[in-house]
């Protein structure tokens, strides 16, 4: 066994042993797998072994794609036979919104290359013959879907690996990682001790106890999960090509043909949480007592969906635990405060993700980003407030949900509220309907009064559609009051405040008592952040950004943190306040505060202390809404003061609470971009718009300046445009393709209704040649092609003279 590694995989199941073929791939020999007992003898080895492309985020989409596809090489490369069976899939839909949903999940794959399509119900007949298609509008055909062996994929990956210079290690469990001085891991197995510069954590039903090990609560639970095997069936084995992969969400049901017979699996909603207390380390081969009256509902279900089987007889009942995250995607990446120590854990789709895990951990750490965006599959999307109980709670529902339609404005409830402002009680009496992000409660809208607080899920305008529209008008036409909790915020302190700030932004850092807006960027020039840079002082600097990226933004800070001389602190959560917009806004700022906040003492883009409403405050004129507006900060502990004073002040000039839904309609009146949508790493800041704030003449180091300024020279081929679109009662999302002469040529990042100009606005990206005002295109949006016609100026104050006057 060596004793020096670059790195150790903790881990033998199919992930573990797709990291370590891939970074051997990627050129990296000195690489070893570390496994406690044998290979696939954790959720791997009874796994039913099927694969598909669909997934809601589009990069993991690509990346089930990947792996597909990935199989056939990895024959060739290992001489083992993975037990391919590329059968197609169906995913039918029995109501208008599943249908809404597969149309929709298939205009993305428009422009991504996958070849889906929607079929009826003769058609479904004629691919399955066995299934009952009564009360079936249609379904998603997808011809990659399939299944495979998983043992002998496993042991495909492993073989490929040791082929290209990899070691694998059985039978030795790991007992201990202790990190070292030079900042490496020791690695205590019980047949020695392996020192690596990099360990991953692919522990799979272990990966909490791996985690554990160093300190590390990861969000991920097991979960017990049911198939049945059946004896053979006349209408099975008797045709000339296998039955393609029927999956019956409303019927929570999964079937595909296996030799022949069945394997029907089920995602029931009594689900079951296992091993809540840890994972016992003896426990391997072996399968769980079986609950079947535990799915009895929805086997009668499939009974009905499939008759056939009420001619076949059950051979086995599989009942096995695997992992989930709290959102069903895979835990990857490097950990945030934990130098070398990565995770590829909680996949719970491993013969459908763990390729595109593999390949992407190992672009990660080997070239250092990956090529594409995977923050769904980020480990640091999430932070501390995943709590034991937190955890379990979220991947019962997501497990619940694992065939259920996802809404576009769906505001899921397991383990909410858990974290509040103090403002939170203020919007919940007066009938707040609330989001959540990065565990934190979030007011969408208030509904009117003796409605019940709730937005229906919907493709389409919800009930929400007037009231936020009303919401809109207020901040348009008055001033309106929102809460600004929902930005991440960091200070900087101390004399290598601005050096650093120079180093890791794309912009300048600013001077005292000024603001700029700034990207930040990856090596490659990619996007990994959109942020408002404040200078307080001479070396005090805030930050802010989007909440949600927290932990991946913190994980950057942390790695190109100066030795000494910078004092970083996240203080996202005690820092809070109220941002007011509209064009009473400087007129009700000036009732709370002693301070000039005309256009001259405090004019846009600037920053000062002040006391408003009879508390310390800072005070940033900027404002997400595109309109006159100011951000205010306090310490949490006196929102409340800061609240009431407004509130009270602002009576007679029309205040108004408003909420994200507003927040996100009024942006687009400005074509202001968003995170994760239009500013994203898949992006570069030439793509999206954001070079405008990039200052290449202020030091020739900092990071990404490279790849930016190439673009100076070579503009990329497509760029962010802004569109209006022929809208009936649904409008863009994201991820809807957008049509040139019948052509796909673009995506949509996002969009909505502009409640204020009355127009639906769709942004998206197309080839910057076409980005011409007045330009004709068309958008499919559920299913059906939407007239579109770009725009080159705001919708609302085109010359930004409300916002900087």
């Amino acid at each position: 066994m060596k004793d020096h590694v670059q790195v150790c995989v903790i881990g033998g199941g199919v992930v573990g042993a797709s990291v370590l073929y891939h970074l051997t791939k990627f050129g990296w020999k000195d690489v070893v797998l570390v496994e406690r007992s044998e290979l696939t003898s954790g959720s791997t080895w009874h796994a039913a072994g099927g694969f598909h492309t669909l997934n809601a985020d589009t990069n993991m989409a690509a990346l089930q794609g990947y792996t597909i596809k990935l199989y056939k090489e990895l024959e060739e490369i290992s001489g083992q036979a993975c037990g391919l069976h590329h059968v197609g899939g169906l995913t039918i839909a029995t109501d208008k919104d599943r249908l809404d949903f597969l149309r929709a999940e298939r205009a993305k794959h428009r422009y991504m290359g996958l070849e889906t399509e929607i079929v009826g119900p003769e058609e479904i007949a004629k691919l399955s013959p066995i299934t009952n298609t009564d009360g079936i509008l249609g379904a998603l055909y997808d011809p990659l879907d399939g299944h495979l062996d998983p043992s002998g994929t496993t042991h495909a990956y492993a073989k490929a690996a040791r082929m290209q210079g990899a070691e694998i290690y059985l039978r030795n469990r790991v007992l201990e990682l202790k990190p070292t001085p030079d900042g490496h891991w020791d690695v205590v197995t019980e047949q020695g001790t392996i020192r690596a510069e990099k360990v991953v954590n692919a522990a799979g039903l272990w990966a909490r106890e791996v985690g554990e090990m160093v300190g590390l609560q990861l969000p991920l639970h097991p979960m017990e999960h049911q198939y049945l095997v059946t004896g053979d069936i006349p209408e099975v084995y008797d045709r000339d090509r296998e039955l393609p992969h029927v999956m019956d969400p409303a019927g929570e049901s999964y079937l595909r043909q296996e030799g022949r017979g069945l394997v029907l699996g089920i995602y029931e909603q009594e689900a079951e949480p296992w091993a809540v207390d840890g994972t016992r380390w003896d426990f391997g081969h072996e399968l769980l007592p079986d609950k079947l009256d535990r799915i009895a509902e929805p086997l009668e279900a499939a009974y009905r969906r499939y008759p056939c089987l009420e001619r076949a007889g059950i051979k086995s009942v599989i009942n096995g635990p695997f992992t989930f995250a709290p959102d069903g995607n895979p835990l990857v990446g490097p950990v945030p405060g934990l130098p070398g120590y990565w995770t590829a854990c909680a996949v719970m789709a491993g013969f459908s993700q763990g390729g595109g895990v593999g390949l992407t951990l190992a672009e990660w750490m080997v070239e250092g980003e990956p090529t594409r965006d995977v923050f769904a599959m980020d480990v640091a999307r999430f932070g501390d407030y995943c709590t034991k109980d937190y955890t379990r709670k979220t991947v019962v529902q997501n497990y619940q949900r694992r065939f259920a339609v996802s809404y576009p404005n769906e505001e899921l409830p397991a383990g909410r509220p858990l974290n509040t402002t103090p403002a939170y009680g203020i919007w919940k009496a007066r009938n707040g309907v609330f989001g959540h992000g990065y565990g934190m409660e979030v007011l969408n809208y208030i509904a009117p009064a003796g409605e019940e607080p709730f937005e229906i899920p919907s493709f389409r305008r919800s009930n929400a559609h007037d009231v936020v529209g009303a919401e809109c008008r207020a901040v348009r036409e008055a001033v309106g009051i929102n809460e600004i909790h929902n930005f991440g915020k960091y200070e900087l302190f101390g004399p290598a405040a601005e050096d650093f700030l120079n180093r890791i932004m794309g912009n300048r850092a600013p001077k005292p008592g000024r603001i700029c807006l700034s990207p930040m960027l990856s090596r490659r020039g990619k996007l990994i952040g959109d942020f408002t840079m404040s200078c307080l002082d001479e070396g005090h600097y805030r930050l802010t950004a989007s909440y949600a990226a927290q932990a991946f933004h913190m994980r950057w800070f942390l790695e190109h943190m100066p030795s000494d001389g910078l004092e970083l602190t996240n203080i996202s959560d005690s820092q809070i306040g109220f941002q007011i917009a509209g064009p009473k806004a400087r007129e009700l700022l000036s009732r709370v505060t002693r301070a000039d906040v005309s256009n001259t003492g405090l004019p846009f883009l600037s920053v000062m202390r002040a006391d408003v409403g009879g508390v310390p405050a800072v005070v940033a004129r900027v404002s997400f809404t595109g309109d006159l507006g100011y951000e205010i900060y306090v310490d949490w502990r006196h929102q409340i003061a800061l609240h009431d004073a407004l509130m009270a002040a602002g009576a007679d000039l029309g205040i108004r609470p408003f909420g994200m839904r507003a927040m996100m309609s009024l942006r687009l009146e400005k074509t202001f971009g968003a995170w994760l949508r239009e500013y994203r790493p898949d992006f570069t800041a030439a793509e999206c718009g954001l070079d405008r704030f990039i200052r290449f003449d202020k030091n020739e180091d900092f990071i990404g300046r490279a790849a930016a300024a190439a673009e100076r020279e070579s503009p990329p081929r497509m760029t962010l445009a802004a569109f209006t679109v022929e809208a009936a009662d649904a409008d863009v999302v994201a991820d809807e393709p957008i049509f040139k002469d019948g052509a796909v040529i673009g995506f949509c990042t996002s969009g909505g209704y502009a409640h204020y100009v009355g127009k639906s606005v769709a942004l998206g990206m197309i080839p910057r040649e076409m980005a011409a005002d007045g330009a004709a295109f068309e958008i499919e949006i559920l299913g059906e092609r939407r007239a579109a016609t770009l725009f080159t100026e705001p919708l609302f104050d085109p010359r930004a003279e409300r916002m900087r006057g």
